[in-house]
């Protein structure tokens, strides 16, 4: 059985709850509140900067001139086209270098990168490969489904288009590709972590769109200090 295979079939109900989440049906037909969509486009541009740190170090420390070229290869063809998105939509919504520069990354935000730069930094690159993965397959399969049933009139279609372009389809598919070549020459145990890893980066997927829905936030440490 292919990694993929194995992966998505064990993370298929958290795919499916994540394509039907009130946050992806809002973008679908635009009925998504703004200050939902500003909590998301802040906390995703801080989230790439963890993204990007994981990338290099699973590149820097990828066991052949092939996925070092790969991996360095994703940390700058997507991130350079998400971060063109976060600026089309941090002035399309008002969120100005201020407002991002005064918002720390959420709960939710530092618990997925803080987990994505621990996995790369100390795990094999196979394991690496697995944590960032759901990024890429994720955003392709929700932006999938909701180009299908999205609203022409949608504010969110430019973010839609972004996840069901050829150029991100091309970097899915590579990703892949490099997951599969080294889940074939990985040993039984770390096969598995690379599958756990996987359903863990998914979960906090999951995770990140439910925060930027509610709103989650730390608590004010005064007035926990204060009880």
């Amino acid at each position: 059985m292919s990694f993929m295979t194995r992966a998505l079939a064990e993370t298929a109900p958290l795919c499916a709850a994540m394509r039907d989440m009130p946050f992806n049906r809002g973008l679908a037909d635009g009925s998504l509140p703004r200050a939902a969509f500003q909590r998301y486009i802040i906390q995703d541009a801080h989230y790439l900067n963890g993204f990007a740190r994981a990338l290099a170090l699973a590149a820097g420390r990828a066991p052949d001139a092939q996925a070092v070229s790969q991996l360095a290869g994703f940390a700058a063809g997507t991130l350079q086209a998400e971060h063109e998105l976060h600026a089309h939509y941090m002035g399309l919504f008002g969120v100005t270098k201020d407002d991002f520069a005064a918002t720390p990354p959420s709960p939710a935000c530092d618990h997925y990168t803080n987990f994505l730069i621990a996995t790369s930094a100390t795990r094999s690159t196979a394991e690496s490969v697995a944590a960032v993965l759901p990024c890429f397959w994720v955003y392709r399969d929700v932006g999938r489904a909701i180009h299908a049933c999205a609203a022409p009139d949608t504010p969110y279609r430019a973010w839609i288009d972004t996840y069901v372009s050829d150029r991100f389809d091309a970097a899915v598919e590579a990703c892949c590709a490099v997951a599969e070549r080294l889940y074939e020459s990985a040993q039984g145990t770390t096969r598995d972590s690379m599958c756990t890893i996987f359903a863990r980066s998914t979960l906090l997927e999951w995770s990140f769109w439910d925060s930027a829905w509610h709103g989650h936030a730390w608590p004010d440490p005064v007035a926990v200090g204060q009880g």
